[in-house]
């Protein structure tokens, strides 16, 4: 038994000693020996290899699969009044009355069975179909035989993936937590000296680097000239709680939250004594008012970090933008646009949190093939004149739906867990009704 422990041990150093060198210190430093890179060719290669073998045993079937989710119904871009319009342009308009026909009924018929079968909304909670499977059983594309060389791949994938690469992944996101930790602590016993602020950067990025890496994450960065600067707020499209170490692994942020209990209260109470991170108690992230205000005190503060926030308030899947909410708009400061688009061939980036607790979903991403992206940094945009908080979030949002190729939503993302809200159907009736009154009342005035 001793013999067992010895050699398990000796093992283990092994692991540890190959770790540090061949990606904990190239990660600190932000260089690569390249072997992720070798990797991701691999990967590439394998995936492109399986899809051809797909697509060459049943093309037929594989082009009914292909069609996406969001594809099962043609809707057509176009306000209210333009699709009624085309819907009366068949019947004659009625001497008397105004605009008002029953055929209005078929309109509201038709896009409450569009809504039935496949609404914008509750598609967009949960994860994103792929064209083609990618070996990985957590899409509707499962495992099926198609050969017993593709079987053989697959095989040999599960085990890479849980043997290999799932405890060389837990061991980094370990180290690079640990590290979080320890050493903002560290840095929060040093007097408030020039270097402080420096330190607790180099130890931020440090770390999100190491979990990046524990990741297999490829990240493709575009336009850094527009990399958000000390004073402002950067506003991202929300996907994944791992949005947060894709933008740490190129920049330093405060981040603003729910101060929390357990692993994620140490690390939140170890990194707020090094970096002027924004924490709330529960009651007080209530309180809008105080929100702001802290908020707006911080960004004053040009020696400040730029604050991280994602408006949407939830995980989105990776195929659109919802609604922003106005609060971090409201303070008055340069806004920093960043759009994240992640690519669901390597993984499933998104957190459906209503059905995955963290845990399993860290599981999920430790157990995929690797996390590949593309971050680009928008220009700073800044609220016009005559513009409110509300119009000034929806330009900020257009902004990153279209560089992010994503589709451009209103809708809240509250709505993940709570009903449609009751003015929001009485702003639908009234924009109805008012169409019909000016109908009317042109009508009238013609006469």
């Amino acid at each position: 038994m001793e013999d067992f422990w010895a050699v398990a041990l000796w093992a283990m150093k092994i692991w540890l000693y190959l770790i540090i060198s061949l990606i904990m210190f190239p990660a600190m430093f932000g260089f690569s020996l390249g072997i992720s890179e070798t990797y991701m060719t691999i990967l590439v290669k394998t995936l492109e290899w399986a899809t051809l073998k797909i697509q060459k045993a049943n093309t037929d079937e594989q082009i009914l699969k292909a069609v996406p989710s969001n594809g099962l119904i043609q809707r057509e871009d176009g306000s209210m009044e333009k699709e009624l319009e085309e819907l009366r342009r068949s019947r004659p308009k009625p001497p008397v009355g105004g605009d008002f026909a029953l055929s209005d009924c078929f309109y509201f018929t038709r896009r409450g069975i569009e809504s039935i079968v496949e609404d914008e909304v509750t598609q967009r909670f949960t994860s994103e179909e792929l064209m083609s499977w990618n070996l990985l059983t957590r899409t509707s594309n499962d495992f099926q035989y198609i050969s017993l060389r593709l079987t053989l791949v697959y095989g040999f994938g599960i085990f890479v993936r849980y043997c290999i690469l799932t405890p060389l992944r837990l061991t980094l996101a370990f180290i690079g937590l640990t590290w979080l930790a320890i050493g903002t602590s560290a840095v929060g016993l040093i007097p408030n000296w020039r270097i402080k602020p420096w330190l607790s950067e180099w130890v931020h990025i440090m770390c999100f680097r190491i979990c990046a890496r524990g990741l297999s994450a490829a990240i493709r960065y575009h336009n850094r000239e527009n990399k958000p600067q000390k004073g402002g707020i950067c506003v991202a499209n929300h996907t994944s709680p791992i949005d947060i170490v894709i933008l740490g692994n190129d920049g330093c942020y405060a981040m603003v939250g729910q101060v929390h209990g357990g692993l994620m209260g140490v690390i939140q109470r170890a990194t707020v004594r090094s970096c002027p991170h924004i924490w709330f108690e529960r009651a007080e992230m209530k309180d809008r008012h105080l929100v702001a205000k802290r908020m707006k005190d911080h960004v004053n503060d040009k020696t400040k970090l730029p604050i991280l926030i994602f408006p949407e308030g939830t995980c989105i899947n990776n195929t659109s933008v919802m609604m922003f909410k106005k609060g971090s708009f409201e303070i008055g400061t340069t806004i920093y646009p960043v759009a994240i688009k992640y690519d669901p061939k390597f993984g499933d980036a998104f957190w459906n949190s209503s059905k995955y607790s963290m845990a399993s979903y860290l599981l999920r991403m430790m157990t995929s093939w690797a996390i590949v992206c593309d971050v680009w940094y928008l220009p700073a945009m800044h609220q016009q004149e005559g513009e409110d908080a509300v119009q000034f979030a929806n330009r900020v949002k257009s902004a990153i739906a279209h560089q992010g190729g994503l589709v451009d939503l209103q809708w809240d993302g509250g709505l993940k867990r709570a009903k449609v809200k009751e003015t929001f159907k009485e702003q639908q009736q009234k924009k109805y009704s008012t169409m019909v009154v000016r109908s009317d009342s042109s009508s009238s005035n013609s006469d």
